[in-house]
């Protein structure tokens, strides 16, 4: 484990009931502040604060508040309902049209808990090897789930399903990510129904 590594791993899991609460109360402390005051005055002391703990027991689990960034984006990716969505309809004989609209939902749904702490996560997370393969295994997971359903469906016109998949994957978590994280509210109805329209107009085509 390179020094990098070490920096963001914390520093003990929990192996009883309330050592777990604690951990969670920590994770929970740390979203409310740097949603609140952002990543650089989101200080440990703070957390520690509004977790109710001294700083000397959010030491024990944590080494730093780089760390405690990082277990938030992994429990974010951990939570990815938009590939379980497409598992789901695999077999399914709905049309391209309700299959793509539950997919986008999920990964609306997903992007809902805390538009400025999502946006922190992916603008100021520490980026180590681990977490990094991490997204990408998520990223990757999503797109072959896309190419399976594209191969299957009666209703997939597009000739390069392949490309069609990273382009289906990429633009909706992308524009998800950046409508809703970014100041100012969007209709999430409205751009459920536009990307909806712009894909299956595209996979029909």
């Amino acid at each position: 484990m390179t020094s990098e590594q070490r920096r963001i791993q914390p520093r003990k899991q929990p192996r009883q009931v309330r050592a777990e609460l604690t951990r969670q109360r920590i994770l929970a402390a740390a979203a409310h502040i740097f949603a609140e005051y952002g990543y650089a005055a989101g200080t440990t002391n703070r957390i520690a604060e509004r977790a109710r703990i001294s700083i000397g027991s959010l030491y024990q689990y944590y080494p730093n508040k780089d760390a405690i960034l990082a277990e938030l984006l992994t429990r974010h990716l951990d939570g990815d309902r938009g590939t379980a969505t497409l598992r789901r309809y695999k077999e399914s004989p709905d049309s391209l049209e309700t299959i793509i609209r539950e997919f986008v939902r999920a990964v609306i749904d997903n992007h809902l808990d805390d538009p400025e702490l999502l946006r922190i996560m992916f603008e100021q997370a520490p980026r180590s090897a681990e977490l990094l393969e991490r997204v990408t295994r998520v990223e990757w997971e999503m797109i072959t789930d896309l190419h399976e359903l594209l191969l299957a469906h009666p209703e997939v016109r597009v000739q390069d399903k392949d490309t069609a998949a990273r382009l289906v994957s990429s633009t909706v978590e992308m524009t998800v990510h950046q409508l809703i994280a970014a100041p100012g509210s969007i209709d999430t109805t409205r751009l459920e129904n536009e990307l909806v329209a712009m894909i299956t107009g595209y996979l029909r085509a």
